[in-house]
């Protein structure tokens, strides 16, 4: 497990909005709460943890990104994300800014 999540490790990345489009365009971007550790919940998904994610999606803690996050987004493509790809998903978490 821990060799796991240090292979995801490797595999985060910053990106903006701007790159995340296609993967929002073809339903595959989920959008994780800033609180939760984008590591863990790469590896609940990659493992199937049906009942973390599941309690994730009840809290809105992960979740789709609804058209008004789109439309923001939209007008400010320079927004930085934090991401993982964790097929056939990318999950990101907005960075806050200063």
């Amino acid at each position: 497990m821990s060799d796991f999540k240090a292979q995801l490790k490797e595999q985060l990345a910053e990106v903006d909005w701007k790159d995340l489009i296609p993967h929002a365009q073809r339903d595959a971007l989920i959008i994780v709460h800033p609180q939760l550790d984008l590591i863990e919940v790469g590896c609940a998904i990659a493992l199937d943890d049906t009942f973390l994610v599941q309690n994730w999606i009840s809290e809105q803690l992960i979740k789709k990104p609804s058209s008004e996050e789109l439309s923001n987004w939209n007008e400010e493509p320079e927004i930085k994300f934090k991401t993982l790809i964790v097929q056939p998903f990318v999950i990101a978490s907005v960075i806050p800014s200063i």
